[in-house]
């Protein structure tokens, strides 16, 4: 009995914590307690703002940092790497919310932590690296405008209907009530944000005095959120706040909510979840090579790591969790602050948790314009606006891809951008591939006319065969042999075969013969594999070209032993 066996070798599970743990000291503790710390109060004021802008509570961005954090550090396959929340997501969150409720996006953040176990374990954490630079930074910076966009409404204190998810709507209904913007909300705002600016970001010592020096530890965000909510608690501003908004953060653990997948709702969701997944495998292993950059420990595993992050996407929605991917803001703040293993990503999460059972209270006066603040300085930090002025050093097809998928972003959505931008990406490729295949005749000493001998340059593919279609038209009457010097061809494809096997008839039908030399191994093995080797006939296949020359000019010698494939 035959049996069943997978072609591809599934990926080890295996977590990086586990090779991290060994020879794991006091010291190691020391500093993975430390940047754990720091990162979870960093953490603190992101997720909830991420929520927010989302369009859900504040509790379910604090909930997926405490346990999508703690399983992608746990489980995933960086050394450093910060799991949660991410502002990439946002405007992907609340357009999946709009459009299809808060169940169903739950439910498609599972389906996408499936996929994203599947891509892992079928070691597919290697192709999301083949997406063009020039797509990832043209999203990325779509992605940041359209946060700074949805956080108006809040940064000018603004009184408007739920906003839209549609770019031109949303401006019109932002314009629309511009004039009911507030004040105090406009200071608190700007306050913040130019506290998150200035706020010093260095850790050496001796820089500032003993009391400065402690103060530049702590992260610019909790400085503005705290400056900001005390303000508003004191002189009793009339802003909006999480506990005018929301009724404030539960003091408690999330509860289980079960959720029911049926194939008809998984189809209804394929392209939210297919966004979901597609966004988190590129954010994460983005994150996750910066990280490697930052630190002179072992480079991740990819496909552990997305495996990673499946599992967190999994879990995370039965307790009212958001997508959750690789952070890089946190992350970076967790190698400087001294990370030596996953264990910091642990501790951050186990922090926040301990905020939330602790000073839950306390948020219900923190400003929505605080967080709108921090939130533009995201925006305007994720972005990678210097490429839009490197643009004029780059050739047409960068640009044209680059400033596709950003206006496509901003107008649609991000799928339609990634899918828009691997198409032009993919034509522009096939292009240039096309254009670097060439036929060129050589015209030889001692070669008659009625011997006529070419060289073919690049690749023969599919985009490429009119090229060789041609060379039928080019061959004149009288001709008794085309020989095909093949060195410099490097591969070739079924369509490059056909487009060999029809020019092949075209010779016959003029009584002469065709002739290949020089054959590299992926088309000659293509070659035998489709037989055309054998329908070309005895004599047509040599070593190189002197070999195929002097076979043709004396057709009593054969070719060389093993030159015919």
């Amino acid at each position: 009995m035959a049996r069943w066996s997978i072609p591809v070798p599934l990926h080890a599970f295996r977590p990086r914590l586990l090779d991290s743990l060994k020879g794991y000291g006091r010291q190691h503790l020391l500093r993975d307690l430390g940047a754990g710390l720091t990162v979870g109060v960093v953490a603190l004021p992101l997720a909830m703002a991420f929520a927010i802008a989302s369009g859900v509570k504040p509790e379910q961005g604090l909930f997926t940092a405490i346990i999508a954090g703690f399983l992608i550090s746990a489980l995933g396959g960086s050394q450093v790497q910060i799991g949660g929340p991410a502002g990439a997501f946002i405007v992907i969150v609340y357009g999946i919310l709009e459009r299809y409720g808060l169940a169903n996006l739950l439910m498609a953040t599972t389906l996408a932590g499936v996929i994203l176990v599947l891509m892992g374990l079928f070691r597919l954490g290697a192709l999301v690296r083949y997406i063009p630079v020039s797509i990832v930074i043209g999203f990325t910076n779509g992605i940041a405008v359209l946060i700074g966009l949805s956080q108006v409404k809040e940064f000018l204190g603004l009184t408007t209907p739920k906003l839209p998810g549609d770019f031109f709507a949303l401006i019109g209904v932002l314009w629309a009530h511009a004039h009911t913007f507030n004040l105090h909300a406009v200071a608190l705002a700007s306050a913040s944000l130019t506290i998150v600016i200035l706020w010093p970001k260095t850790y050496k010592r001796d820089q500032f005095g003993a009391v400065l020096n402690v103060l530049t530890q702590i992260p610019g965000t909790v400085v503005a959120l705290v400056a900001a909510t005390a303000a508003t608690y004191f002189l009793q501003l009339p802003v909006e706040t999480i506990g005018s908004k929301f009724g404030g953060i539960p003091q408690s653990l999330p509860s289980l909510q079960m959720q029911t997948v049926s194939w008809e709702s998984a189809k209804h969701l394929f392209i939210p979840t297919l966004t979901i997944a597609l966004l988190c495998a590129i954010e994460s292993l983005l994150c996750a090579r910066v990280a490697d950059n930052l630190t002179e420990v072992r480079r991740h595993d990819p496909n552990q790591e997305l495996m990673a992050q499946g599992v967190a996407n999994i879990v995370a929605p039965f307790f009212g969790g958001l997508p959750a991917t690789g952070t890089i803001a946190r992350t970076v703040t967790n190698v400087r602050s001294g990370a030596a293993s996953p264990v910091a990503g642990m501790v951050h999460a186990l922090v926040l948790l301990v905020i939330v059972l602790v000073g839950a209270p306390l948020a219900r006066n923190i400003p929505l314009a605080a967080l709108a603040g921090i939130l533009m300085f995201v925006a305007w930090n994720m972005g990678e606006w210097r490429e839009f002025l490197r643009l004029r050093q780059f050739n047409t097809t960068y640009r044209t891809i680059l400033l596709g998928t950003f206006f496509l972003t901003v107008v649609f959505d991000l799928t339609v951008a990634v899918e828009a931008g691997l198409v032009l990406a993919c034509l522009f490729f096939i292009y240039r591939m096309s254009s670097l295949f060439r036929v060129e005749r050589l015209h030889l000493d001692g070669v008659p006319e009625r011997v006529r001998v070419y060289r073919l340059y690049g690749s023969l593919f599919f985009g490429a065969v009119a090229k060789l279609e041609a060379l039928e038209e080019a061959v004149p009457a009288g001709t008794e042999v085309v020989v095909l010097e093949m060195q410099r061809l490097v591969s070739m494809d079924t369509t490059g075969l056909d487009a060999l096997a029809q020019l092949h008839k075209a010779l016959e039908r003029l009584g002469a013969r065709l002739v290949l030399c020089d054959v590299n191994e992926q088309p000659l093995g293509l070659m035998a594999r489709s037989g055309f080797d054998q329908r070309l006939g005895p004599g047509s296949v040599f070593a190189d070209l002197s070999a195929a020359l002097a076979g043709v000019l004396t057709p009593a010698r054969s070719p060389q032993p093993g030159a015919s494939a």
